[in-house]
C-alpha cells in the first residue's frame, strides 16, 4: 500500500474501535481483552518482544520468519513507545512507530496484515473484512481458559476464538476461505500480554491438510543495552 503508514494506522485505530450496540460501556469481554487492556503497563523498557511467525498450508508456499517489537520509555519514563519489525526481507510489512502504547500493537499489526492478505486472495475490500472481524469479536467470540507452555513452564492463557465469515451473508464471494478461524492467546504471565495469534483455513475435508495456517507466537523478551 502507498498510503502514509502513520495515517493508515490512525485510520485503522478508528475502524477497530469497539462496535457499540448501546451505551458507551457496552463492550464484550473479548473486546476489552484484545483492544482495551493495558498489556504493556508492567514492562520495564528498553525491551524487545520477540515473536516467531510460521505460515503453512496447501494454498501457498510455507515460510518461517519473525516479528520484533522494540519498546522504549516514553518521555515520562513509562512504558511504552513502540517500533516494529514485522517480518523481514521481501515479506516485511512497514509499520509506524507508536509514541504511546498501552495495548500490544502486535495484535493490530497482525490483523492489518491478515486483512491485506485476504484482500489479495479474494479481491474483497479491507474495511469489509475489518468489520466482520470486529463484529465477531463483539458478539461471536468464544472465550475459555487454557494452560500452555512458555519457557518450560505452564502459564494460564485466555483463548479467544472467532469465525468472522462463517455466517457472512456474502460468503459466496470467497467460499473457499469462509471457514477461516482466528484464535487469540492472551496471558498476564508473559511479557507484553500476547502469547500468540493463530489463523486457519481448513481444507476440503477434515482429514486434509489446512488450506492455510498462520501462527505468531511469543518467543521471549530481550533486554536492550
Amino acid at each position: 500500500m502507498n498510503a502514509n503508514p502513520v495515517l493508515r494506522l490512525a485510520l485503522a485505530l478508528i475502524l477497530w474501535a469497539p462496535l457499540m450496540a448501546g451505551a458507551a460501556t457496552d463492550f464484550s469481554v473479548a473486546e476489552r481483552a484484545l483492544f482495551m487492556d493495558n498489556h504493556l503497563g508492567k514492562l520495564q523498557p528498553p525491551l524487545t518482544l520477540q515473536y516467531t511467525f510460521h505460515k503453512t498450508g496447501t494454498l501457498e508456499e510455507a515460510f518461517d520468519d519473525r516479528v520484533n517489537l522494540v519498546l522504549t520509555a516514553r518521555p515520562d519514563g513509562k512504558c511504552c513507545a513502540v517500533g516494529t519489525e514485522f517480518l523481514t526481507g521481501a515479506r516485511a510489512v512497514r509499520q509506524p512507530e507508536v509514541d504511546s502504547a498501552e495495548g500490544n500493537p502486535a495484535i493490530l499489526y497482525f490483523l492489518e496484515r491478515d486483512i491485506r492478505e485476504m484482500q489479495r486472495l479474494t479481491q474483497g475490500q479491507p474495511n469489509y473484512f475489518r468489520k466482520r472481524i470486529r463484529m465477531a469479536v463483539y458478539q461471536g467470540a468464544t472465550v475459555r481458559s487454557v494452560n500452555l507452555p512458555y519457557r518450560g513452564r505452564p502459564v494460564a492463557v485466555r483463548e479467544i476464538s472467532i469465525s468472522p465469515y462463517r455466517d457472512d451473508p456474502n460468503r459466496a464471494r470467497f467460499e473457499k476461505l469462509a471457514n477461516k478461524t482466528y484464535v487469540f492467546l492472551l496471558s498476564d504471565a508473559v511479557p507484553g500480554g500476547l502469547y500468540g495469534i493463530r489463523t486457519r483455513i481448513d481444507g476440503e475435508s477434515p482429514a486434509s491438510a489446512p488450506l492455510m495456517a498462520e501462527e505468531m507466537l511469543l518467543d521471549g523478551a530481550g533486554r536492550q543495552p
